[in-house]
């Protein structure tokens, strides 16, 4: 009914490679846990350990160390399907996920471990007036001082008075630091071994942002900061600077793997193998030259000009069928030596152009190498009124103060080849990132996938968005994801055909069971069976269903059926790989039907079943009809 604790998941890696290191205590609950020795594992791990108080270099907050705790501990929310507000629900492979993000990443850490092949985020800049997320770190004057380092043990003031907590320091970025490090933490576990991160920021948290990325993802997997810029002129009217630029940090999971990050290939069919910068030599042509003057003929011996460049032939040249027939001596101003000359006539990349030119095709290796991308993104990456043009035509107001425009999300998707993966946005927002992989997979017929995460901030009253009917961003972004999907689709016409343009919406809630699973000392024999059900009343079975997936580490983007077998609605997950109901007065024929499909998995609530017989029964039938079906019962 929770989320994995990946605390115990380390203790057991731990407890692999240093068994010495790992012992028994009783948890709080009296009950015996495994847990490490840290004395012991730290003489493991160095000659000289670092005493208490020793200086070292080191990046530190107040509640760090509670932030890196909470990223670990598991969560028992879960995700609730909304069939209205989904478009094509029972097809898409897409999702929108509605909630607090580092709950919604916690979830999908079961099912999802190591699958994302790119995430995009654009977390809040904190300027001061754009922060919404709060995991109870907000601190008073008093517990902050307390915990800051600003006074000693005996209340005196370390730091100068002008140093306090203003705006640029202290509690200001404290929360900030709080809020982003447990979900980027998270965030790691999903992406994949050869996944990338690309996250947006401004001036305000750059360099904590890259402290951050290296702690979690490790230096070693920097890949670059890139210079966006936001703005086509900049604004003159700037108190000290006018800045033009924002930047986009990129760390990968594993460095060694990551493919070169490009949006555009080699340009030039051909090479030149002269250079005029260079001194002039001789290169000796074996047969077999491709010529490009016709089928037969003779170039005769002599200097050549071919614009400022001199090619000489020191002996006659015939050519039959568009190639040479004898070897000959060339003097120019080579670009490469004769190994690569060689090379070129055995691969039959290297010509004579009709002006007795010499020149070379690009190989089929260079066709599939591509131009790296910059650090410095200009005009094909978008800028913040392009952004602001693109969502009015879909709207007919602006309801974002700041958006991404798709081409910086579309080529950063591009460069990483992701054709069929999923790329992830855990601070949706406008929904951006979600456009930019619709309209990507309509170009290049790519199958990317989406997984939309976002808070559903309630827009302010007096607000455009409000006016206009949208309560909360999610609504905003739900819908522009509608229309764009249909512009997409308009645009492009036949190549449309099997576009995935729908998305799947969940809405994050607490546990469908009851709580007795998670406070069973709150009750008594005397209350206890009031609550026979252990489902809420108010969860239905396609709930009960989304609750399964990430159990059984099933896509929560799986094709699901639903069909009546025995007059029960049943569903079917990927085919028969798992099959499941939650209809009441569930009997042995229902039973037996659906063991005679073989499942992998089959699931049903134990309040579906008719009458006792049925659970009595349930095994043997399974034992009988396919006994390597996994069953549950919830």
């Amino acid at each position: 009914m929770k989320s994995p604790d990946t605390v115990d998941g380390n203790v057991a890696k731990i407890a692999a490679l240093f068994p010495q290191c790992v012992t028994e205590r009783l948890n709080k609950d009296g009950k015996p846990e495994l847990a490490i020795d840290f004395d012991k594992l730290r003489a493991e791990l160095t000659k000289d350990v670092l005493e208490e108080g020793e200086e070292r270099y080191q990046f530190t907050w107040p509640d760090k160390r509670v932030a890196s705790r909470l990223a670990n501990t598991p969560t028992d929310k879960t995700l609730r399907p909304d069939v209205d507000a989904s478009v094509d629900f029972w097809n898409t492979q897409n999702l929108y996920i509605e909630g607090d993000n580092l709950d919604v990443l916690k979830v999908l850490r079961e099912n999802y471990l190591g699958a994302i092949k790119m995430i995009y985020i654009d977390p809040p800049y904190n300027t001061g007036n754009d922060f919404v997320y709060n995991d109870d770190f907000a601190q008073g004057k008093d517990d902050f001082e307390a915990t800051s380092g600003l006074y000693d043990e005996d209340g005196n003031q370390i730091l100068d008075p002008m140093q306090r907590n203003t705006e640029s320091n202290g509690r200001f970025h404290t929360d900030w630091l709080n809020m982003i490090y447990p979900r980027l933490k998270v965030a790691r576990d999903l992406l994949s071994d050869d996944g990338v991160v690309f996250i947006s920021i401004d001036e305000n948290e750059i360099n904590n942002m890259r402290k951050v990325c290296d702690e979690i993802f490790g230096s070693q997997n920097f890949i670059d900061t890139l210079h966006w810029k936001k703005k086509k002129q900049p604004s003159f009217l700037a108190k000290h600077t006018a800045k033009m630029m924002e930047y986009i940090v990129v760390y990968s999971k594993n460095k060694n793997l990551l493919e070169k990050l490009s949006i555009e290939t080699l340009s030039d069919a051909t090479k030149k193998v002269i250079n005029i910068s260079n001194p002039e030599c001789t290169r000796h042509f074996k047969s077999g030259v491709r010529v490009k003057l016709g089928d037969n003929g003779i170039i005769t011996k002599g200097r050549y000009t071919i614009k400022t460049m001199d090619v000489e032939y020191l002996t006659d040249v015939p050519y039959e069928n568009g190639y040479t027939t004898k070897p000959v001596d060339v003097v120019a101003r080579f670009s490469v030596g004769q190994d690569k000359i060689d090379k070129f006539i055995d691969e039959d990349l290297l010509f004579i152009t009709a002006n007795y030119g010499l020149r070379r095709d690009v190989s089929e290796e260079e066709r599939n190498n591509r131009k790296s991308i910059t650090d410095l993104l200009l005009s094909e990456y978008g800028d913040n009124q392009e952004s602001d043009k693109e969502f009015l035509a879909l709207f007919d107001k602006k309801y974002f103060d700041y958006t991404k425009p798709i081409a910086l999300v579309y080529n950063f998707i591009k460069s990483n080849f992701t054709q069929d993966q999923y790329v992830l946005d855990f601070f949706s927002g406008s929904a951006t990132t979600a456009h930019a992989v619709m309209k990507l997979n309509a170009e290049d017929g790519g199958k990317r996938k989406f997984i939309m995460v976002q808070l559903p901030e309630v827009t302010d009253e007096k607000s455009e968005a409000r006016k206009a009917g949208y309560e909360n961003i999610c609504q905003i972004g739900e819908e522009r994801i509608r229309r764009a999907g249909e512009k997409i689709k308009e645009e492009a016409g036949e190549k449309a055909n099997g576009l995935d343009v729908g998305f799947r919406v969940l809405k994050l809630d607490s546990s469908n069971m009851e709580e007795v699973f998670y406070t069973p000392e709150d009750f008594n024999e005397q209350n206890l069976f009031n609550t026979v059900d252990n489902v809420k009343s108010d969860r239905t079975p396609l709930d009960l269903l989304f609750q399964v997936l990430p159990e059984l580490d099933i896509e929560l983007s799986a094709k699901i059926e639903e069909k009546d077998v025995n007059g029960k609605k049943v569903f079917f997950v990927d085919g028969t790989y798992l099959i499941a109901t939650f209809d009441m007065d569930v009997n042995e024929s229902t039973v037996t039907e659906i063991a005679k499909m073989k499942p992998q998995y089959f699931v049903m609530r134990d309040a579906s079943a008719a009458n006792d017989n049925v659970l009595d029964n349930f095994e043997q039938i399974f034992k009988h009809y396919s006994p390597d079906t996994i069953r549950k019962i919830l």
